[in-house]
């Protein structure tokens, strides 16, 4: 990829050798490693497997930092850098080996798509460039397996890499989709545990005493009656609490959130939420929120820059699944670069379905145009 944006699109025929020779191999190292336990903040097992198969695979340069990211530097590091991610954990909380079978042309298994394709494609690329050993063309590359994308595990590898390089990032690549939909607009959240206790008491003796779950049902019914801006949600996905049916419940604590793409929105929804509490707060029950993630909007972007990058994906995206790509605004690991300015961009790689669920699938026959489409952005940065 030329300084200037010009775009060498379609891999050499030694390239496309590579992907096809070793389709078997990957979908080998794929069954392998999506068995792996990794629900967030404990990815050490697929961390410790992805690190020692780079090193296998002849990279010099391979650390786990802090925050269980695996990172692979290529090339000079001290300055500018391009970044290619895929995360590593799953949304699972399962520590034994994960499920998996094959069947009708797909491969099931709780999160084989997301995200445990994205990670074999770039893995399988970036062997190529340390084979080949190919030199990046402007910039050092750094290669990560990252941890802490899905739910509470809040970006947490991001962030570390952002931390640790981010004055330095040019240009940001996640690979993270399925389908067709690439995200290059982040979706911003906030997540709240709220707890509030009363007095309780016995559901007969101490009638008339408040109840703990009747006054979160109250401020849960306050929260829904917001008309979200445009791009906006909100949603109270848990709510635990009480003690037996025959005891006024003293005790009560729900999982809130409210997402958008626009930081307006973000402080509109915050706004109605701090009023809720503090309605609540004056009816003399004791309320604690604790927010449990943040994650950003998008921030200044030089979106001529990210257009190149996006006009990238597009191209490679026609010419390997056969149509173009859908640009959408979702929550992933470019938030945290895209809320810097970071020209970022988010690709699909495979096609599948069920993500989220323990019926997750990926359609096999996409899987060879997936790790082609990767390996072909991935070689333009290099020489």
């Amino acid at each position: 990829m030329a300084e200037k944006g010009d775009i060498n699109m379609a891999l050499s025929k030694k390239m496309a050798d590579y992907v096809c020779s070793t389709d078997q191999e990957a979908i080998e190292l794929l069954t392998t490693l999506a068995k792996i336990p990794a629900p967030s903040n404990h990815e050490e097992k697929r961390a410790e497997f992805c690190r020692d198969w780079l090193l296998r695979a002849g990279a010099e340069d391979v650390y786990i930092d802090d925050a269980w990211n695996v990172v692979c530097r290529l090339g000079p590091c001290s300055g500018e850098v391009d970044v290619f991610m895929a995360h590593s954990d799953v949304v699972f909380p399962d520590l034994d080996e994960l499920p998996l079978h094959i069947e009708d042309g797909r491969i099931c298994c709780p999160g084989i798509g997301d995200n445990t394709t994205s990670i074999v494609a770039l893995l399988m690329a970036v062997r190529y460039a340390i084979r080949e050993q190919l030199r990046p063309r402007m910039r050092g590359i750094l290669i990560v397996i990252n941890s802490g994308e899905e739910g509470l595990g809040n970006l947490k590898g991001s962030r570390k890499i952002m931390e640790d390089y981010g004055d330095h990032i040019h240009h940001f690549y996640a690979i993270d989709g399925w389908n067709g939909n690439m995200t290059n607009i982040a979706v911003g959240s906030r997540r709240f545990r709220v707890t509030l206790e009363t007095e309780g008491g016995h559901s007969y003796n101490a009638f008339g005493n408040r109840n703990a779950i009747a006054y979160m049902a109250s401020m849960i019914d306050a929260l829904y009656t917001i008309k979200p801006p445009v791009g906006t949600s909100y949603n109270v996905g848990v709510i635990q609490g009480g003690t037996s049916v025959n005891t006024i419940a003293q005790s009560v604590q729900m999982l809130y959130e409210f997402r958008s793409d626009r930081m307006e929105a973000m402080e509109q929804m915050q706004a109605h939420f701090d009023a809720c509490v503090s309605f609540y707060r004056q009816k003399d029950v004791r309320l604690e929120v604790e927010l449990l993630g943040e994650r950003p909007c998008t921030g200044d972007v030089d979106t001529a820059e990210q257009q190149k990058m996006m006009d990238m994906a597009n191209q490679a995206y026609l010419d390997y699944f056969g149509r173009e790509a859908r640009f959408v605004a979702s929550s992933t690991d470019c938030n945290i670069p895209l809320s810097r300015g970071i020209p970022s961009l988010c690709l699909a790689c495979y096609n599948g379905g069920g993500a989220h669920s323990r019926e997750e699938y990926v359609l096999i026959d996409s899987l060879l145009p997936g790790r082609k489409l990767v390996m072909d952005i991935l070689m333009n940065y290099f020489a």
